[in-house]
């Protein structure tokens, strides 16, 4: 295994074609700064553009030389504060070049993991490690073996092909 600093997972785009981002949770307001986007957002607030503006960045730039970068997130519903938080604000992402996807959690697989990770290509997986708390540790953990990136990749084609479009979701 490996600790993947932010530079290392943006060097991870650089150098893959395919980015998977899943999504598992129903609320991240425990991530640092989550807490405050959510509560701008529940109080009509515009969002704060440098709150994401290292993120949209690495996104233009890794989309614009070739890297496809998808996320699917998995949600429940009715929505919570934090979906319609996500929902309502995917928008700049999708401007910055992500393809974002929901599927909601009773049309999601059975055998869906419990944890968030990116999955570039279909050779290196990277997790999110949280605390109990909510909390995100810095960076990311990544691992190359063969078993788990192909159990990621087959896990990734089933929730695609089930994932609904953002702004068709939105509707």
């Amino acid at each position: 295994m490996l600790h993947l600093a932010f530079d290392d997972l943006a060097d991870a785009f650089r150098t893959h074609r395919r980015a998977f981002h899943l999504e598992v949770r129903d609320d991240y307001s425990g991530v640092a700064g989550e807490a405050d986007r959510v509560q701008r957002f529940l109080n009509g607030e515009p969002q704060d553009p440098a709150a994401s503006a290292r993120w949209h960045a690495l996104m233009r730039e890794v989309t614009e030389i070739g890297c496809a970068v998808q996320r699917v997130r998995v949600i429940t519903e009715p929505h919570g504060d934090y979906t319609r938080f996500s929902v309502g604000t995917t928008e700049a992402n999708l401007q910055a070049g992500e393809d974002i996807r929901w599927v909601p959690r009773q049309d999601a697989p059975p055998d869906l993991p419990d944890d968030d990770w990116w999955l570039f290509d279909d050779d290196l997986a990277a997790y999110t490690v949280f605390e109990r708390d909510g909390s995100a540790l810095p960076g990311w953990v990544a691992i190359c073996d063969p078993v788990v990136v192909t159990h990621y990749a087959r896990i990734r084609d089933q929730l695609w092909a089930k994932a609904i479009p953002h702004h068709e979701y939105a509707k």
